[in-house]
């Protein structure tokens, strides 16, 4: 018999303790590293981070040239793209006067769609933007959330939607849950259930399919 979603939550929270994601001194901060661990490893985008550190203000970030920003963010892979990336999630919040207080009043989904239409913002990101930078109840999912879940032995749809509210249905409506589930999922994928899971020191290997 499967473990429960909400269960294998409290699990991990045991496990792990609390996570303080996401790393990031503002909300703003927190919507530039959504888009800057775009295929990369988030020890590149602190990399990168520690660099725009005296530019973290979408102000100062609209005054640099293409060259300087590609240059700052150079350690997080794919600088070129994400440089235009960045351009193009700032001329959407130009809109708003950079203050998030601007779009409170929008509904969950309307704010999503905005936040997909900007070019490079796909689906994870945009929930990320809406979990950590907005405080909306949206669950994110990622390849680690797939890897893990599949592997215990839920059989996850392929699309990401589906898996989105698969997690929804299953958990209490609470922005605190979804924020620490996320992070506690990155936390197990990167100790031990990565592309080789080390099982034998899985602290929920007696939850999991791979090792009936």
């Amino acid at each position: 018999m499967l473990p429960t979603i909400e269960g294998i939550y409290h699990n991990l929270y045991r496990t792990y303790g609390p996570q303080y994601w996401w790393p990031a001194d503002t909300p703003f901060e927190m919507m530039i590293g959504a888009i800057l661990v775009q295929n990369t490893a988030w020890t590149n985008v602190e990399k990168a981070l520690d660099q725009l550190k005296d530019h973290l203000d979408p102000r100062a970030i609209h005054e640099l040239s293409d060259q300087e920003l590609e240059s700052m963010i150079r350690p997080s892979g794919f600088y070129r793209m994400k440089t235009q990336r960045i351009r193009a999630f700032l001329s959407w919040y130009e809109m708003y006067d950079y203050d998030p207080k601007r779009l409170a009043s929008k509904s969950t989904k309307e704010l999503r769609q905005e936040l997909l239409h900007i070019k490079g913002i796909g689906s994870e990101t945009a929930d990320s933007i809406l979990l950590y930078a907005f405080n909306r109840h949206v669950f994110v999912i990622d390849a680690y959330t797939k890897r893990i879940f599949n592997r215990i032995g839920f059989d996850l749809d392929e699309k990401y939607e589906a898996i989105q509210q698969f997690f929804e249905m299953h958990l209490p409506k609470k922005v605190s849950i979804y924020n620490e589930y996320h992070a506690l999922i990155v936390e197990h994928a990167k100790r031990f259930c990565k592309t080789k899971p080390l099982c034998e020191q899985c602290p929920i290997r007696t939850s999991c399919r791979q090792l009936i």
